[in-house]
Formats: structure tokens, C-alpha cells, sequence
């Protein structure tokens, strides 16, 4: 189905044409001045200058073409060559009628769907997450969804770092305080024990100790070296104790993403390719394209063309230890093998911008990937307290993510049960769902390259661009829809009529650019555009909604053709939050 407004600029192409202009002159935007009109095009002014015509003489030819449009009510000529335009409400309705029978209300499919694999998450074994991690979490999880729904293949994988000296330190630590575990006796030959000898909590309280001691203490550091490079060697108890580490850990991870609603297709890490590193380090020296340089053995990325210096690309250090870079290349020459992906989409913190522009280059230079595969980094600022920096906690440190989840939730709740009667366990219930919204929409609706400044009151509140009010607007439409199917009235066959006040036309016209706006957040990779898109279609819905009296429209056809509307508005808002990774409620 064409976009709503590639239909309009059809019909304005084909009356340049007519007028003797050429037809590409004739593209229709949404107006800059909804005072004037709906839409405008401005082509008469470019042709001016390809026809050595005043604009407004072919403006007015263009408009003579267009009396009696079946398209437009209005097309007026005014100084000095542009056309403003009202679009006729039929043309509308038969356009929503359209949107509303279609699968996905209408959205073109691509001929060639790509195959993507988003890389997202960023979580670290033996951490908890903290609210670092959530901006990764939310953008990641919203693009996947998008593009899903666009038409893509798409995997998310949380690419876990569980491999390396962080490891190494909790293992050292842990030999600290039990050196009589099994795991340490290296000449033990049993079988090690199914259940982990710490808790999820000793497990988090044990690595920021260890990180800090090994900073303090350089031979308790270089016992961790070597536990860390036993533990990639293969010692038995090591590798035993690292994988009780991955489960204790993998589970609260998941229990934490599940709290915002967050799924990923794998969970790899950079583990998984330890084995690859000889393999691609081999490919990389035979190519010719790695050489040593101060003991370390590197590609240079550079090009001619760089207004700046690009640093080569460290691929092992001069001991001959890996480093971040060899693991993230040798994930993508996995990606490669395993999945074939057509595009890799990492999403992380914009200050590795030129990391990932080495990562990507020596991927690029070194034939790991495809010349035509699509290598994107999408960058995202941070989420920063009212006075500017980083979020912290009361008493200065890094917040947990779960902590920060909670307070929303609390907040939430205090809220619903303050201004409403609902059960302790409804409100409870509601209350995760509405605090998933508030945190996900507070963060979605900016472009992922800003910072925002994360502020509670108003991110919770039920007015204003908030999550809570799109949700509120949803349940407000919930409501109608129930009420008229308990008084005996029925959903099916509701036919639309053409719009009979201007908020209802001015409602209509917003539905008829989900095409659009759906298949712009998907090539560029922006969550925000479907939030404002969103916002933007509540404000509308409410307007209409405080103009009309839909249950009490005595017209049956009239009645109809409204509660169509409402059903059209409802769906189309809940695609949106479904692609942005949450859901409404049924009463709030």
C-alpha cells in the first residue's frame, strides 16, 4: 500500500504533467503552516528556475488542473509560487478504510529482506547491571522489534563479556576465602559439584573487591594474570567453577531483563570465539595484512582520506594476549559463518564511536565480512541526574538497574492507588506495567545520540509526553470500546465515514502516516520517530475525543463510523508501543 502522501504527490504529479511541467515537481509535504493549510508544495518554485517562468504563473496553471480534484478540497495559488492544500475527507477515509483491512495497516514489505544481527546489552558475568545497561537494553530491544516489524530478519544478541582478567579476579578471589573448594585441588580428578559455592549476591560483592585489591596490591594483580590465563589454558577446576560463575550469574541477568521486558535471541559472549582467535590471528599474518609493531601485533586502518588520526587496530598485545578488539572480530567472523547477516548493528555507549570505526575497518580490510555487508554503530548518549552528570545514586555510586526499576514501580503504584480504586494485586500488576512504559518511553523518545536528564516526577506522570500517557490515552479508548460491546453492541463489520469536524479529519490524517513513519524509524534506526509519531497521535485522539460524544452519537451510522475510528486508533497505538517494547494495561 503507497504512503499516504505518495498518493497525494501522485495526483499533484500528474497535474504538473498536464500543465506542461515536469512531474517530478510535484512532491506534497505536510504543511509548516497548519494555520493555512494541511499540505503544501512548493514546486513551482524549482520550476521557475528549469522553465524561466514567474513561479506563481505555473502555480496557477498547476491548480487550474486540479478543479474538481477528487483528492484535494482546496488548492490555492499564493504569492510568491506556493500551492497550499486541504486533502478532501473521502480521500481519507477511503485511505483508513484501506489501512485498516491491510496486514501491518498497509505497510509496504521490502523486496529483499535483510538479514540483521543486532549486537546489544552489554552485560558483564559476575556484575549486576547497572543503569548503564539500560539505555543499550531499551534502544536495542525497540530497533530488533522495528525492524521485525518492517520486515527483517533480526537476532539480538546480548554478547556477554565472561572471558578475560575479570574472571581471573573473581577465581583469585574466591581461592582467597575458600582455598578448600574442590575447584583449586589440581589433582582432583572427580566430579565437580552441581550447585555454585556463592549466591548471586556474594557473586557481585566478590568482583568490585577483588578489581579493587588488584589495583592495590600488584602480585595479588599478577596471581590473577595467571589465573587468567590458566583458566583459558583449560585448568579443570577453573573452567568448572567459571561455568558455575555463567549460571549463577546468565540467571540473574535474565530474571533483570525480564523485569524490562528486554529478550535477546542469544546469549553468546566472548568466550565462544576463544577458540577462533589462532584461526582468524593465522588468516590476518598469511593475508599480509598484521605486522608487528613495539612487540604488539596490529592492522592499520587508516585511509587517505581521514581528516583525523585513526589508530591501527591492536590485534594481540605484545605478550601475545587478546584484547577486547581480537574477541569482538572474531565474534564477527562467527556472525559470518553462523548466521550470514546482511547488516550488524552495535549499540553502545557513542564514546566508542572510534573503536568500533577500528573494529569495523580491520573487519573490512582482513575480509571477515562481505563488501556489501552493513556494518552500523549506533551510539547512545547517557542518562544523566538533574544536575548534568551521570545518573548516581543518593550517596554517589553507580545505581543497580533493579534498584532503579523498583523505584519507578513504586512510584507508579503510589500514583494509581492515590487517585484510583483498584485491588491491591491489579495495581500491583498494573503498576510493572506502566513503570516499564515511564522508563522505556522517558529514554526512547530522544535521539539515542543525546543525553537526558532523568527526572522521576515527570517521566511518571500521567500528562505530557510520557509513556503513562500514551497508555492512559489507550485504556481511555479500551474503556469506550467496552462499554459499547456491554450495552450490546457489537465490533465486527464498523464501517468509517468521512470525517465530520475538524478534530476527527485532523485525528484521521495522523493515522494515515504509520506507513511512513514506520519505514523511516526502521532505515535510520530511530525509536524516537515512532514516540513522536505516537505523542503526536494521543494529542490528536484526545482533542477529537473531548469534541465528539461517541457513546452518546444518536446516528447509528454516525456512532459506527466513530467507534471504526477509535478501533483504527487503538490498533495502530498499540503496534507502536509493541515495537518500542511495551504494553497497555485494560483499566489504569
Amino acid at each position: 500500500m503507497k504512503k499516504f502522501l505518495e498518493s497525494v504527490s501522485q495526483k499533484m504529479q500528474e497535474a504538473f504533467e498536464a500543465a506542461g511541467f515536469e512531474a517530478g515537481l510535484g512532491k506534497v509535504t505536510v504543511s509548516n503552516r497548519p494555520d493555512l493549510c494541511e499540505y503544501q508544495c512548493n514546486g513551482a518554485m524549482a520550476g521557475a528556475k528549469l522553465y524561466h517562468m514567474p513561479p506563481m504563473e505555473i502555480a496557477a496553471r498547476v491548480a487550474r488542473q486540479l478543479e474538481g480534484s477528487q483528492v484535494f478540497s482546496r488548492v490555492e495559488a499564493v504569492a510568491p509560487g506556493f500551492l497550499n492544500l486541504d486533502v478532501k475527507g473521502e480521500f481519507i477515509r477511503d485511505y483508513l478504510r484501506g489501512m485498516s483491512v491491510e496486514e501491518k495497516f498497509g505497510l509496504e514489505m521490502p523486496e529483499k529482506p535483510l538479514k540483521i544481527l543486532i549486537d546489544y546489552g552489554g552485560a558483564n558475568v559476575a556484575k549486576p547491571l547497572h543503569v548503564g545497561h539500560l539505555r543499550p537494553a531499551v534502544i536495542g530491544e525497540s530497533v530488533k522489534r522495528i525492524c521485525r516489524y518492517a520486515g527483517h530478519q533480526v537476532i539480538g544478541d546480548v554478547h556477554l563479556g565472561d572471558w578475560g582478567m575479570p574472571m581471573g579476579l573473581v577465581i583469585t578471589e574466591l581461592q582467597e576465602r575458600r582455598p578448600e573448594l574442590v575447584y583449586f585441588q589440581e589433582e582432583y580428578e572427580g566430579e565437580y559439584p552441581k550447585e555454585a559455592p556463592f549466591t548471586i549476591s556474594e557473586l557481585e560483592e566478590i568482583y568490585p573487591a577483588a578489581s579493587r585489591r588488584s589495583k592495590e596490591d600488584p602480585q595479588y594483580k599478577a596471581r590473577a594474570l595467571e589465573t587468567t590465563h590458566q583458566l583459558q589454558a583449560g585448568r579443570r577446576g577453573y573452567r568448572a567453577l567459571w561455568q558455575q560463575i555463567l549460571q549463577v550469574s546468565v540467571a540473574d541477568l535474565k530474571r533483570n531483563y525480564d523485569d524490562l521486558e528486554v529478550e535477546f535471541d542469544l546469549w553468546k559472549g566472548e568466550s565462544d570465539v576463544r577458540d577462533l582467535i589462532p584461526k582468524m590471528v593465522q588468516q590476518m599474518k598469511d593475508g599480509g595484512y598484521a605486522h608487528l609493531s613495539e612487540g604488539a601485533l596490529v592492522v592499520d586502518v587508516k585511509e587517505e582520506t581521514d581528516t583525523k588520526e585513526i589508530p591501527p587496530c591492536m590485534i594481540l598485545k605484545s605478550d601475545g594476549a587478546a584484547l577486547y578488539n581480537t574477541t569482538d572480530l572474531a565474534t564477527i567472523m562467527e556472525r559470518m559463518e553462523l548466521y550470514h547477516p546482511d547488516k550488524l548493528i552495535y549499540i553502545t555507549d557513542k564514546r566508542q564511536e572510534l573503536y568500533f570505526e577500528q573494529v569495523f575497518r580491520c573487519a573490512r580490510k582482513t575480509g571477515l565480512v562481505e563488501p556489501q555487508t552493513q556494518l552500523q554503530f549506533l551510539g547512545h548518549g547517557t542518562m544523566n541526574g538533574k544536575d548534568g552528570k551521570p545518573f548516581k545514586t543518593r550517596d554517589g555510586g553507580v545505581m543497580r538497574l533493579e534498584n532503579l526499576i523498583r523505584e519507578i514501580r513504586e512510584e507508579m503504584y503510589r500514583k494509581i492507588r492515590e487517585n484510583r480504586s483498584l485491588g491491591e494485586k491489579q495495581a500491583q500488576s498494573i503498576a510493572r506495567q506502566v513503570a516499564v512504559a515511564a522508563l522505556k518511553y522517558a529514554d526512547l523518545s530522544n535521539q539515542a545520540g543525546k543525553d537526558y536528564i532523568f527526572d522521576m516526577e515527570r517521566f511518571t506522570s500521567f500528562e505530557g509526553d510520557t509513556g503513562p500517557y500514551l497508555l492512559y490515552t489507550i485504556v481511555r479508548i479500551k474503556s469506550i470500546l467496552n462499554k459499547y460491546a456491554a450495552q450490546g453492541g457489537s465490533l465486527q463489520g464498523l464501517t468509517l465515514e468521512s470525517p465530520e469536524s475538524e478534530a476527527q479529519k485532523e485525528l484521521m490524517m495522523k493515522l494515515t502516516g504509520f506507513g511512513a513513519m514506520m519505514e523511516a524509524a526502521c532505515q535510520e534506526t530511530a525509536p524516537h520517530r515512532v514516540c513522536g509519531f505516537l505523542y503526536d497521535l494521543a494529542n490528536a485522539f484526545n482533542h477529537f475525543y473531548h469534541a465528539a460524544n461517541i457513546l452518546g452519537e444518536e446516528n447509528r451510522r454516525r456512532k459506527e463510523s466513530l467507534l471504526a475510528l477509535l478501533l483504527l486508533t487503538r490498533d495502530v497505538m498499540e503496534t507502536c508501543i509493541g515495537v518500542l517494547g511495551f504494553s497497555a494495561p485494560e483499566k489504569m
